[in-house]
């Protein structure tokens, strides 16, 4: 049994040094236990990614509002076509038909 640790560690002096050691434990640390590692870079560019869709999200709402806002400052029947829609109005020859989401 004595023997079998002596030639492991014989083994281990041959092949790796103290430094050696010492550098690859660093460098695990740095990849997978540190601030910077590489399971934080992932779930940073996760966050990342759902924060552009979200910015994409809220151009594009944006984009539609801008343009319904000058629709409705020049054209006086997309004025009052939104304002039925929005207080469920409606002319006495046509039908209203309101569909929720549940």
């Amino acid at each position: 049994m004595n023997t079998d640790i002596k030639k492991s560690t014989r083994w281990l002096r041959r092949y790796f040094s103290l430094i050696t050691i010492g550098v690859m434990a660093a460098v695990v640390y740095m990849i997978f236990f540190s601030e910077t590692s590489v399971l934080h870079k992932i779930e940073y560019q996760r966050i990342i990614d759902s924060l552009r869709y979200e910015v994409q999200v809220n151009r594009d709402s944006m984009l539609y509002y801008k343009e319904l806002n000058s629709r409705l400052s020049t054209d006086p029947e997309i004025m009052e076509q939104v304002v039925r829609e929005r207080h469920n109005m409606k002319r006495p020859d046509e039908d209203v038909f309101i569909f929720t989401r549940e």
